[in-house]
């Protein structure tokens, strides 16, 4: 890959490059990785997407709201990227990848990208390269980037490290609404959206989103929210209701932010953040060198037979790996 070359593709708008770039990234050959940071180092960064997670159950319609609230933003002229991460199995290490086939008119949307990618196992509910992605989707001119994690529950807070704004999609009476007194994923919200507010969910809807309204009042402010936030709100993406509503609601938020500062030191912290994930990172994979597999499996085995205790096999483990770098 031609680096300079592709850079330039990708600043202009070119969906191909932008989408050969991300398979690049999200290779984890160690050729591929540098070929990966000399990119990135070559991309503008003054371009600035509105970066909006995107997290919920599974079968609480985050796909159908994706798509309806998508064409809503693609409808103002605005352009949409959507990185959608689907569970990889733990088993085969597969995924069906098919988010965007549940999308079909936003796919056809010459102003949306979609983008599917596995989770590979990573933990958080989003795929290890998301990060990089996205800013790949920026340097391409997308105004807003929408990060769908792949749906697990409690766990996927690690979107907030990578977004301006997290939404969390909820469906009427799930039997849920003690959690926004839990730490955890309802600690990280910014907007609570209850999804499927029509027919005769719409009366269940009014008072599942009461009792998350109530909820979040118990939670301490955070000093990063104006007067009001976090909220909780209703949409239908079926009856495409109540989405300009938390799209404004969005933009209130997100203005707040950068009026006061707190916009630019909350991606200078994420920033931060992901240097130190990318280091641990690459700690680790020095495990994967065949020396250090040896190594593993000799300490291993004899923990395992109790001839080492597994404390005292760790130092050793990371004692070895330390004589190495030197």
């Amino acid at each position: 890959m031609d680096i300079t070359d592709t850079a330039q593709q990708i600043v202009a708008g070119d969906r191909r490059a932008l989408a050969r770039a991300i398979t690049l990234v999200e290779s984890g050959r160690a050729d591929h990785r540098a070929q990966a940071a000399e990119l990135l180092g070559a991309l503008p960064r003054e371009r600035q997407a509105l970066r909006i997670g995107l997290s919920g159950t599974p079968g609480v319609g985050k796909s159908t709201f994706i798509e309806t609230f998508g064409m809503m933003l693609t409808g103002q002229g605005l352009r949409v990227a959507v990185l959608a991460v689907d569970p990889s199995s733990a088993r085969s290490g597969g995924s069906i990848l098919g988010d965007k086939t549940r999308m079909d008119r936003l796919a056809r949307d010459p102003n949306a990208f979609i983008r599917p990618s596995p989770s590979q196992t990573h933990l958080g509910g989003v795929a290890r390269r998301t990060r990089e992605a996205v800013a790949l989707c920026e340097a391409a001119g997308f105004d807003v980037v929408l990060i769908e994690t792949v749906g697990v529950g409690q766990s996927e807070t690690v979107v907030a490290q990578m977004a301006d704004l997290f939404l969390l999609l909820l469906a009427p009476a799930g039997g849920d609404e003690l959690q926004g007194v839990k730490r955890g994923i309802m600690e990280m919200a910014d907007v609570i959206l209850i999804n499927k507010a029509d027919g005769d969910l719409k009366a269940t809807a009014t008072r599942t989103c009461a009792d998350y309204a109530g909820a979040l009042r118990l939670m301490r402010k955070r000093p990063q929210d104006p007067a009001g936030f976090p909220k909780a709100m209703m949409v239908s993406a079926l009856e495409d209701t109540g989405l300009n509503a938390a799209w404004e609601t969005l933009q209130e938020l997100a203005g707040w932010r950068r009026e006061n500062g707190f916009f630019d030191r909350t991606r200078a912290t994420q920033a931060q953040y992901w240097f130190e994930q990318d280091v641990r990172a690459a700690l680790l994979a020095q495990l994967d060198g065949a020396q250090a597999r040896a190594d593993m499996a000799r300490l291993g085995a004899e923990v395992a037979q109790g001839e080492t205790d597994p404390a005292l096999a760790a130092q050793q483990m990371l004692a070895a790996l330390g004589h190495k770098r030197g």
